[in-house]
């Protein structure tokens, strides 16, 4: 895409998260924790047009690089999306996610009887499977709207 078609304008420094599929931004913002109240500049842009995807979901995060928890759970709703690394207006780098094995701490599990959900101090973990994770405490697979229990504080 040359520059005269750019939609949001090249940030400084940050992260920008391309081909996210069309209709996930804003599960993308909360992963990251995002809710407009931190003051962080970030920049949405949904359902636009793309070659490759038909339609997708780009955000810009300036001044901020994501952790690999942030990028494994990324990965599990939106595992098209590519992470580029913005240094002086330049992708210095970029990746492409892979799911991780297993995920720790970033999802919450939906079996409201699971020790995670009682008021002990223990970590959520889920094994990462073909077709959604598994809970590790009580074997709860959950295969669709991984996005619905992405914990967010």
């Amino acid at each position: 895409m040359s520059d005269h078609q750019l939609r949001v304008s090249k940030i400084p420094r940050g992260t920008v998260i391309d081909h996210i599929r069309a209709g996930q931004a804003l599960n993308v913002l909360a992963i990251l924790g995002i809710d407009g109240e931190s003051g962080e500049t970030v920049s949405v842009g949904m359902n636009i047009p793309s070659d490759r995807m038909g339609h997708k979901d780009i955000v810009k995060v300036e001044d901020r690089e994501l952790s690999q928890d942030e990028v494994d759970v990324l990965s599990l709703i939106a595992p098209e999306a590519t992470i580029n690394i913005i240094r002086e207006y330049e992708v210095a780098e970029k990746q492409y996610l892979e799911r991780p094995e297993r995920v720790v701490g970033v999802l919450s599990c939906p079996n409201h009887n699971c020790i995670t959900n009682a008021d002990e101090p223990v970590e959520t973990k889920f094994d990462v499977l073909d077709d959604g994770v598994r809970c590790e405490y009580c074997d709860t697979i959950v295969r669709e709207d991984l996005a619905a229990h992405i914990a967010v504080e």
